[in-house]
């Protein structure tokens, strides 16, 4: 009788353990673990905008064809895109932080990733759509491009003050990977 008793204690103190590491792995990652993962997740992004937008101001003031103009942007716009959605996925890939309201900041990071992949993805639509024949209409149609895509990227910003987490505030103020 001791035993199966022994070996039924066992058998529970194994399960116990088995689902407090699967329950322990339900939890999301700490407020400073989910903080260094965003920042690693948007450093390379704000560096491939930034450079993006520089070529994409050069591209406007340089002495370039049409055709020339409409191929550098449209590839520019579709790095930023792509950019943009490679950063959405790694902020996914963070979790949700373990603090109050942790999904809610999480899918509003997520979401302001998304608007601004999809403000890029319009304006590489828009750019792919001019005619080249005549110059004057089409860096008109670029501009106007540029513009409605600076309007719904500034559109798309976080409201951080929405997202009143102190722990998350002091993980990003304290890691290293958001310096």
């Amino acid at each position: 009788m001791r035993t199966r008793r022994a070996t039924a204690a066992g058998k529970l103190t194994v399960v116990l353990a088995t689902l407090g590491l699967v329950l322990a792995g339900c939890g999301g990652p700490s407020p400073r673990v989910w903080a260094a993962s965003v920042c690693q997740a948007l450093t390379p992004w704000r560096a491939e905008i930034n450079k993006l937008t520089s070529s994409t101001q050069q591209q406007m003031t340089a002495q370039t064809t049409p055709a020339q103009a409409k191929e550098n942007l449209v590839r520019l716009f579709a790095g930023a895109e792509q950019a943009s959605e490679t950063a959405r996925h790694r902020v996914e890939q963070a979790g949700v932080p373990e603090t109050d309201h942790g999904e809610e900041i999480s899918a509003s990071f997520r979401a302001s990733l998304s608007k601004v992949r999809d403000a890029y993805g319009r304006a590489r639509v828009t750019i792919e759509g001019l005619d080249t024949a005549q110059p004057g209409p089409f860096y008109d149609g670029v501009r106007a491009a540029v513009d409605t895509l600076n309007k719904e990227y500034g559109a798309s910003a976080l409201d951080t003050s929405k997202l009143n987490s102190p722990e998350l505030k002091e993980a990003f103020d304290e890691v290293p990977e958001c310096r």
